[in-house]
């Protein structure tokens, strides 16, 4: 009988030592069945870590790598870029069951057993020694570094308790506690934020590491462990909480570094598979594909401001976060006017600020208005530099000699003579459509550039329309209580700079 051939279902028939020698079975490392595991997916071209996006040609292939050479692994990056999910997805290269002698706390290898306790009962009961079967699920232990963490809790220390308990000298193996490294033996040991790890704890996986194996102070044992190890950690630069201590880093064989989505195409995959969206609101909210560009521009725009610290990062939580409170908005105001359906509004997206002030670290660290600035900003850049795509530039149609070939003319001259626009947020979809119907040339300018959007599209691309003039300083652009007014830019020449302007980035 191949053991290698033997359905994961059926391996639980197996239940003593006996039977798993006639099955076969052969002692394997961790990192080799890792190793072989990711072999057989790369050789019939299985997708090895689906649901990564942007890291194709990067990151996966830079794992994958270190994976075949039975590295320890240390995943670089800053906030949002999937370390953790990484390591977390490195459990389904293990196989599905091993077996462990029953009732052992090391996971212990029955034929290559370590623990005082899984060596006596092979010593005594001989091939009739009891094995369960492990799941790879149970395989996997994942530490976040945290001040308070001790060389205790993570290899282990003598247990007063144990040793009155069971009446044994503190010199008695046996009244070892074993931290979370030895109980990770046969597995994968995560450790999240590694440079928060003091110092002197570091040293501690000097050995573990080096010669695989642990020391526990006044006891002579030495465990060979078998580990797979993985850190996460930020740049140094960034986590002045700490750092990684030289000689560590130097025991941790391959150093993958992480990067956030080159392009706006990627982000909106990560978003759209990570956002919790319901199914009420799925039926509920339509939404523009303009809408997920635009979220996505405000995490580009937030990573190149000079207002966010970019040692800090800006997550991909963000842009998640952000479209979850688009639809939330959405929702909300259709269950306010009792409608069965709606259309996302560009004042659906400016009511996402609060998914984006707690996700960026401003430079200069001032009062709370300070980061609701910010992200306002944000977005009127966002919207400045996606209203290029579906629209003419509003600068090149102001310089034309010929006036009248100006196709945003009509709209800026009826603002100009003294109309104003007031756009509520929760106003109902019938008094929205009224609204932006009202101001002349609009209509005309969507029915032009987007003809073939459907007309709840339309209305939305209007008021897009609207933004996108006051971001390019051809209207003025003021916040309302509970929504946006829009007038002649001279008008207002001498109030408040409207969110999002350019005169904010001087100011």
């Amino acid at each position: 009988m191949n053991y290698k051939d033997i359905p994961a279902k059926e391996l639980h028939h197996i239940k003593t030592l006996g039977q798993l020698k006639a099955a076969g079975y052969e002692p394997r490392s961790v990192k080799q069945e890792l190793r072989d595991n990711l072999i057989a997916k790369l050789q019939v071209k299985e997708e090895v870590f689906p649901g990564i996006y942007g890291y194709e040609e990067t990151v996966v292939p830079d794992l994958q790598r270190a994976i075949l050479s039975m590295h320890h692994i240390n995943l670089l990056g800053l906030r949002g870029q999937a370390k953790t999910r990484l390591a977390r997805m490195m459990v389904d290269l293990l196989d599905e069951y091993i077996p462990v002698v029953e009732g052992s706390e090391l996971n212990d290898d029955p034929l290559q057993p370590l623990s005082v306790y899984a060596l006596e009962q092979i010593k005594r009961h001989g091939d009739e020694t009891p094995i369960n079967w492990l799941h790879r699920s149970d395989r996997y232990t994942e530490k976040l570094a945290t001040p308070d963490v001790s060389v205790a809790d993570l290899i282990g220390d003598a247990d007063p308790i144990k040793a009155a308990t069971l009446k044994l000298p503190y010199s008695d193996e046996r009244v070892i506690h074993f931290g979370l490294i030895p109980r990770s033996h046969r597995g994968i040991f995560v450790i999240n934020e590694l440079p928060d790890l003091q110092a002197r704890i570091q040293v501690s996986l000097f050995n573990i590491l080096q010669e695989g194996d642990i020391q526990i102070r006044g006891f002579k044992v030495r465990l060979p462990l078998d580990i797979q190890f993985v850190f996460t950690a930020n740049p140094e630069d960034y986590t002045n909480r700490g750092s990684i201590v030289t000689p560590l880093k130097d025991r941790i064989d391959s150093q993958i570094i992480t990067h956030y989505p080159k392009s706006i195409e990627i982000g909106k995959k990560i978003t759209k598979q990570e956002a919790r969206i319901k199914e009420p609101q799925k039926k509920l909210v339509q939404t523009h594909e303009l809408v997920s560009d635009l979220i996505e521009q405000v995490a580009i725009e937030a990573r190149t401001s000079e207002y966010v610290d970019a040692k800090s990062g800006v997550s991909a939580r963000l842009t998640i976060s952000a479209f979850e409170n688009l639809m939330s908005a959405a929702e909300r105001r259709a269950l306010i006017n009792g409608e069965k359906q709606t259309h996302v509004r560009i004042a659906d997206f400016l009511a996402a600020v609060p998914a984006i002030t707690g996700k960026v670290e401003l430079v200069y660290e001032g009062e709370q208005e300070g980061a609701g600035m910010v992200a306002h900003n944000l977005m009127g850049k966002a919207i400045r530099s996606q209203f290029l795509h579906y629209f003419p530039d509003p600068d090149k149609e102001k310089k034309k000699k010929d006036k009248t070939k100006n196709v945003y003319k009509a709209i800026t001259d009826w603002f100009s003579e003294g109309n104003t626009l007031d756009l509520l947020h929760d106003v109902p979809d019938k008094e929205y459509k009224k609204l932006l119907n009202s101001v002349p040339g609009l209509r005309d300018l969507i029915d032009f550039y987007q003809k073939d959007q459907p007309e709840d599209a339309k209305l939305f691309l209007m008021e897009f329309c609207l933004h996108g003039l006051a971001e390019h300083s051809q209207l003025s652009r003021n916040p309302l209580t509970a929504g946006t007014q829009f007038k002649d830019l001279f008008s207002s020449m001498f109030s408040m700079p409207s969110f999002g302007k350019e005169d904010f980035d001087e100011n």
